[in-house]
């Protein structure tokens, strides 16, 4: 039964989970609750930490359909389990998008009465009282909810209009005219107020949630222990220092979620214009009554998208920097309708694939391109948190643990200590010190870890934003000193982001011209090369200013062309030729854009349908890569020596783009080219030539790559742009040293029955294949790179995968790769336990992004969503800065923790050495605690990074052999000088039991004790020799393995520190000058022991 009732949820997704079902049962509850009595509340406390308790302690098991309460556990690496209570909803139907009209209001059925509740479900029930009541079986994780659907036997999210799996036809046919009120209200049932509702908690529920954290429910435990040990000095401290902990979290906490509320409440509830199916009207309505299937109207003055939706008519220019962080505007146009006769054109809408034509929430909609006596309309696809805004909303509510070795470590360092505990918990029951047994537990875990831990990492955040780089996610620095290998996007991050034309090179009658440097000149003024450079582009005017594509922009301002929009019905945007080397154009030419095929990543091409003015044929221009344009021409036009010609500029690092024209035939209308399909447009297309942009190197790269490689540091390129470029590029940076050679690997897909295969050839002889696959093995030196485009990368890892995983340990060049190809070769390098960082300047890297161990936006917003750091300098210098902070905070990290638990040890020893006379004394462990402890902690971790990078890489994990071995060596030489100095005392001649006329300074002019005073302090024995002489130890040892853990070079700056001597009524007693001598000798064979094995174990 239970792997029956075991179902998936999210199958195949990032947050895929086991779901299964339980129904509450009284008499487990009842069980509970009693031991619950019985305890104390402490397993109360338990059930709330570990949530699958709970559930398999007060729940039996059922089947999923008839559970009351779900258990759901991830199915990646961390294994979170989660429950939910499953609900039940009434609705009319079961299914959202079925039809429920009526043209009256029915009266109202049996069994509603009048005064009954009037949620909108009832409300909406009454209208539909004719149907039968449905109920819906429900639960929400994770602001998403999850609904029962007999079909599947399973809880499905319902996503919105995509559920339908419509096709881009049945969008026009059918969900183009609106949805109807009644409708819009049904849906609305099971999609929810459209709004990415992102709930500030009170500061009651996160004083709770924060003081229910296991650490403080401890330290409760432990003041209540202190405080009936009559420690109260120091349980005041204590909770002293908990409670600023806990207000400095909550302050944190509560500004992070008015932040995030802030930036999603912003503009998210707009008034909008929503279609009507039963009437032609157009009405208002706010943007939370949205459902998918609703028709919105987009106002020609813009506005900031409320939902997911695509266009089904009209243009729209939209700002997208919220989700990619690029901030030039990209071109929406309408989806395109294919017709019941296309068949084979007409796939399935996804909001993938079709991208170009859907306008995502929370995008800036800047300016509509309207035709005359029609609206720009856009069909809901969908709300709320189902929305790409909504998603990335979620991601951060709701982030992934961060997995580190650390991070384990730590916890396994923790179990040691209880371990420890566990023996003089033993220890002191052995000796029947019964009021003792408890107290050594509170010893061994230190009040101060968790500020400890993090005071490195917040230290390194704060120096980081001094120099420019914001951190969203503080965790992440730790790791970030682990990097060994660093991903590079090419344009705008080792490049400029702007492009130079360098010069064109045309083409006539199937052969090249010479290469031009301009394309400025009145002979070319009418020539279809520059009508192509004029018109094959995305730019649009916004307040008078033409803006859009770097790339796209300064071709067309080399034409000196200028561009106009008319909003016309049959020419939205005109471009007309100016006067050209102070010769005025007699007469008007110019040429309107009909229809633009928006430039796609995948296709590496963009197309446009234009008609010069005065003509009635029209014209296709297409713009794209070389290899892709030349393969959609006809075979005469494109000349012999295309390829020699393109590879000689590849190689000295230019970029490519090549044009190509073809003359339309005069039966296709203006109606027939707005429902063409794509690829019958750009076929059979005449060679124009080619366009040659010079992207020069950023002035930082060099030296930056320089000093990656000087520290071990791999580089790796992943480019959008062509293959020879990218490497020119990578030589002239020196990411491929002069010397090495470079191999490209071409793969083939299986074709017509013959398997894939990989051809090796040499990037300087690409005509020459290697022949044989080259060995993969790593060796000594490295003495070739391999580079690869993205369909090769595709190819290999569909049909090679035990040839990637030795290809990603030597390629450097990965060309021509899409935004999805980005984040899988990421993944691929952390397959070979790689330590990935990756670095671009936000478009289409946002995936790669966010699946490195630390990804570095070079955008100019103060804070990306799609990436942990974002740096203000637009260069890649911030890389090895953020390794270094992260180095320096890492082995901060080691450094305390390991501190720390040598505390928690010495401090042990101490208590366990006195127990058998009593204990330290309440203000000197406050002394120890606070003037020491924290006092090294806070300054341990002030040390800045290390002003260079170097070739050393810090440890990963706690649990290693030298580090075990550092700490184990510490313990026991504390332990020795500690017992030392224990038993030496009790062996001077001037020993006794200790009291006030027996002191050993009793001569002093200093001993004066009030009898009163003294007769408090006689009840617990705290003033004896055995006490003072390992409190004066102990207090040093705490200082001698600070500096001796307290790593400088080669991760930090070194540590000078001022130990004070603050003498306080910390109740010591006089000791004889000469066993001060004697105590500091031994403080000083402890120091000399401690350091000479520290540096051994360094060395």
């Amino acid at each position: 039964m239970e792997k029956e009732d075991l179902k998936i949820v999210n199958k195949d997704e990032e947050d895929e989970m086991e779901l299964q079902g339980y129904r509450v049962c009284r008499w487990r509850v009842a069980v509970v609750g009693l031991w619950v009595l019985c305890t104390g509340g402490f397993l109360l406390l338990l059930l709330y930490w570990m949530p699958e308790w709970c559930v398999k302690a007060t729940c039996s098991r059922t089947t999923v359909r008839e559970a009351e309460v779900v258990l759901l556990q991830s199915t990646d690496e961390f294994k979170r389990w989660f429950l939910a209570k499953v609900r039940v909803m009434l609705a009319p139907g079961r299914n959202p998008f079925d039809s429920l009209e009526t043209q009256t209001t029915p009266p109202m059925a049996n069994g509603h009465s009048p005064h009954s509740s009037n949620s909108p479900t009832q409300e909406f029930n009454r209208k539909y009282a004719e149907y039968q009541p449905t109920q819906i079986r429900y639960f929400t994780l994770h602001s998403t909810k999850y609904y029962w659907s007999d079909e599947v036997q399973n809880f499905e999210v319902l996503t919105g209009l995509e559920d339908l799996e419509v096709t881009c036809s049945n969008i026009h046919s059918e969900h183009s005219t609106g949805l109807t009120s009644n409708q819009q209200e049904y849906r609305r049932l099971f999609f929810g107020v459209n709004e990415i509702a992102v709930k500030v908690p009170s500061v009651f529920k996160l004083l709770i949630k924060e003081v229910l954290n296991p650490f403080y429910i401890f330290q409760l435990f432990s003041v209540i222990l202190w405080s009936a040990d009559e420690y109260y000095y120091y349980a005041v401290a204590i909770v002293f220092m908990s409670v600023i902990s806990i207000a400095t979290s909550l302050y944190t906490i509560k500004k992070q979620y008015v932040m995030l509320h802030d930036m999603v409440a912003a503009h998210s509830i707009v008034r909008v214009s929503v279609c009507r199916a039963n009437n032609a009207d157009i009405e208002e309505a706010l943007s939370t009554d949205l459902v998918p299937g609703d028709v919105m109207v987009i106002p020609s003055n813009g506005t900031i998208m409320p939902c997911d939706a695509v266009l089904v008519s009209g243009t729209c220019i939209v700002n997208e920097s919220m989700l990619t962080g690029e901030s030039v505007p990209v071109t929406k146009t309408n989806l395109p309708n294919p017709g019941e006769g296309d068949k084979e054109g007409d796939g399935a809408y996804s909001m993938e694939e079709h991208k170009r034509h859907t306008l995502f929430c929370g995008t800036h909609i800047i300016q509509t391109r309207f035709y005359s006596g029609e609206l720009v309309k856009a069909v809901v696809v969908r709300t709320g948190f189902s929305t790409a805004k909504g998603q990335l909303v979620r991601s951060i509510l709701y982030p992934k643990p961060t997995d580190f070795k650390l991070y384990r470590d730590a916890y396994l360092f923790l179990l040691c200590l209880v371990a420890i505990a566990g023996i003089g918990f033993v220890y002191s029951i052995v000796l029947s010190i019964m009021n003792k047994s408890l107290d050594i537990i509170t010893i061994t875990v230190p009040p101060a870890l968790p500020a400890a831990m993090t005071a490195g990492i917040v230290y390194a955040q704060r120096r980081l934003k001094r120099i420019g780089i914001f951190c969203i996610s503080p965790q992440r620095i730790n790791i970030c000193g682990q990097l060994n290998l660093v991903c590079f996007d090419k344009t705008g991050t080792l490049t400029e982001d702007g492009l130079d034309l360098w010069g064109v090179q045309r083409v006539e009658n199937g052969s090249f011209h010479l290469s031009e440097e301009n394309a400025y000149k009145e002979s070319l003024v009418k020539s279809q090369f520059v009508a192509c450079m004029a018109t094959c582009h995305s730019l649009t005017k916004i307040d008078g200013q033409l803006s859009g594509d770097p790339l796209d922009l300064k071709m067309f301002e080399a034409t000196g062309w200028e561009e106009t929009s008319l909003h016309d019905r049959i020419m939205p945007t005109v471009v007309k030729g100016n006067s050209v080397c102070c010769v005025p154009i007699q007469l008007a030419y110019e040429i309107g854009i009909v229809r633009q095929f928006p430039f796609s990543s995948a296709l590496q091409r963009m197309c446009v349908v234009a008609r010069l003015l005065g003509e009635k044929r029209m014209d296709a221009y297409l713009k794209g890569a070389p290899e892709v344009v030349a393969s959609l021409c006809k075979k005469d036009t494109v000349p012999e020596d295309f390829a020699d010609v393109l590879e000689d500029y590849t190689k000295q690092g230019f970029r490519v783009i090549a044009l190509a024209h073809r003359r339309l035939e005069s039966k296709l209308t203006w109606h027939k080219v707005q429902n063409v399909n794509r690829d019958q447009m750009e076929a059979n297309m005449e060679f124009l030539g080619l366009i040659i942009m010079q992207n020069k190197l950023k002035a930082e790269t060099a030296g930056v790559l320089e000093d990656l490689r000087r520290a071990h540091i791999r580089t790796v390129m992943v480019t959008g742009d062509n293959m020879l470029t990218a490497i020119s590029v990578a030589r002239d940076c020196g990411m491929i040293p002069p010397q090495d050679r470079v191999i490209i690997a071409d793969a083939l897909p299986s074709k017509d029955g013959q398997s894939a295969k990989i051809n090796w050839r040499y990037a300087d002889k690409p005509s020459k294949h290697v022949g044989k696959a080259p060995r993969l093995e790593v060796r000594d030196g490295p003495l070739y790179h391999f580079a690869m485009s993205g369909k090769s990368f595709a190819v290999i890892s569909e049909h090679f995968q035990d040839v990637l995983q030795k290809l990603v340990l030597r390629g450097t060049v990965f060309a021509r790769m899409a935004p999805d190809q980005k984040t899988q070769l990421i993944e691929a390098l952390q397959s070979v336990d790689y330590f990935v960082g990756m670095c671009g300047d936000g478009a289409n890297d946002c995936g790669a992004l966010k699946r490195a161990h630390g990804g570095i936006s070079l955008s100019e917003l103060e804070a990306s969503v799609a990436s942990p750091f974002t740096s203000r300098t637009p260069n890649i210098s911030c890389v090895p800065s953020l390794i270094r902070e992260g180095r320096a905070a890492l082995i901060t990290s080691f450094c305390v923790f390991k501190f720390m638990a040598l505390y928690s040890i010495i401090q042990y020893i101490s208590v366990t050495l006195l127990w058998c006379i009593h204990n330290l004394g309440d203000f000197q462990f406050l002394f120890i605690d606070i003037a020491i402890i924290l006092l090294i902690v806070f300054t341990m971790s002030l040390n800045p990074a290390w002003k260079e990078l170097v070739s050393r890489r810090p440890p990963s994990g706690l649990i290693s052999g030298p580090l075990l071995f550092s700490v184990l060596t510490q313990i026991l030489i504390c332990l020795g000088f500690q017992t030392i100095a224990f038993l030496w005392v009790r062996h001077q001649a001037w020993y006794d039991i200790w009291t006030p006329e027996s002191d050993a300074c009793n001569s002093s002019p200093h001993a004066n004790f009030s009898p009163k005073h003294n007769s408090s302090e006689d009840d617990h024995n705290i003033k004896n020799y055995e006490n003072t002489s390992l409190f004066y130890v102990s207090s040093f040892q705490y200082l001698i393995v600070a500096i001796v853990f307290s790593k400088g070079k080669p991760f930090r700056q070194p540590s000078y520190k001022n130990c004070e001597d603050q003498r306080s009524h910390v109740f010591i007693v006089c000791v004889p000058f000469e066993w001060r001598i004697a105590l500091f000798f031994i403080i000083v064979v402890n120091a000399a022991v401690s350091v000479l094995a520290e540096v051994r174990h360094t060395h």
